[in-house]
């Protein structure tokens, strides 16, 4: 992955959501006021972690975060969501 322009701090990192299904698979397509937000997605930047917390989710791991997790940024025009290390549920393995 190339470097990317926002370099979070302590134990923040920055994810990249998958799109949400606004179509079902019989072809009904769901209004945005019904979408689930996404909680799969790509990190794009860890920080350093603190003092006593040493950061174990890195750069290209695809993660499970909580719903309300996070904040929405804006980069280069694309949108992610800054959160905490302890907003990761879990890390999948392919």
């Amino acid at each position: 992955m190339s470097e990317f322009s926002v370099k979070p701090l302590f134990d923040r990192l920055i994810i990249k959501q998958e799109e949400a299904i606004t179509k079902t698979s019989g072809g009904i397509i769901i209004p945005n006021g019904s979408v689930d937000k996404p909680h799969r997605g790509i990190v794009m930047a860890v920080g350093k972690g603190k003092k006593d917390e040493p950061m174990t989710i890195k750069v290209g791991d695809k993660v499970i975060i909580g719903s309300f997790s996070g904040t929405n940024i804006e980069v280069e025009g694309e949108m992610y969501i800054m959160c905490r290390q302890d907003d990761i549920m879990a890390v999948l393995t392919d």
